[in-house]
């Protein structure tokens, strides 16, 4: 899931990067959501501190409540999220300096007069390349305890047999996630395959498939058949492009 966060003052100047983000996303087949504020209130500070998956802020530097570069600022150094993309957008030119020589890792600065619209595309296809190579995470609380699991550390996800419960395969060991195995699917990005109603597999932990002995080999030598015959085909297409 991605998270477009837009914050600006101005009602039209709002719909506009709406508008662009919505039609930027139709080349994207992935779940996305756009939140709106017109200011930095409390329930923006609200969605800062929570883990939402991967965020996307587009920030106007003044607003009747509250500065873009402080909201930055405790994004970063409050809230230590340094993997989130910030990009400002102001007619403000006289921040610039201050805003780039913040420290706090800013993709851009962009004018509003200043053909803003294209600017926007080509901060958000970059956005888009930050998204695919961070290191993404599986978040969840079981037994009063949150764990975040970094998916390339993820080899496969079963189904744990007569429970509501999930067995994760990590390079580490193995951890109990709560849910069924759709559910926990549904947080997983494309590098993830359900090949069978009991198991996920990570496709780039995948030394080989074996289609006579529908054998799954991974990367640290164990194996499943777990492989359904209308997921065959899938599966080695994926295989196929993995490599």
């Amino acid at each position: 899931m991605i998270n477009f966060i837009i914050c600006e003052d101005d009602k039209s100047l709002r719909g506009n990067n709406k508008n662009e983000i919505i039609k930027f996303m139709m080349n994207y087949d992935i779940d996305y959501k756009i939140h709106e504020f017109a200011g930095y209130t409390k329930k923006f500070e609200e969605y800062a501190k929570s883990d939402n998956g991967f965020n996307i802020y587009l920030l106007d530097i003044i607003t009747n409540e509250g500065s873009g570069i402080d909201a930055a600022r405790m994004i970063r150094e409050k809230y230590d999220d340094w993997v989130s993309v910030i990009i400002i957008i102001t007619s403000h030119q006289e921040y610039k300096y201050e805003a780039l020589s913040s420290r706090l890792y800013l993709l851009d600065f962009i004018n509003k007069l200043d053909r803003s619209d294209k600017k926007l595309r080509d901060d958000l296809s970059i956005a888009m390349k930050n998204y695919d190579k961070r290191y993404k995470t599986l978040s969840y609380e079981y037994n009063h305890t949150y764990y975040r699991i970094e998916l390339r550390q993820i080899i496969c996800i079963e189904k744990e047999p007569d429970s509501k419960r999930c067995i994760i395969k990590t390079k580490s060991g193995e951890e109990i996630i709560p849910g069924t195995l759709n559910s926990v699917y549904e947080k997983l990005d494309s590098r993830f395959f359900k090949t069978h109603k009991s198991l996920i597999v990570n496709l780039d932990e995948i030394k080989r498939y074996e289609i006579r002995k529908n054998k799954l080999t991974f990367k640290n030598g164990e194996h499943t058949h777990l492989i359904s015959r209308d997921k065959k085909k899938e599966l080695i297409k994926r295989v196929c492009a993995n490599y």
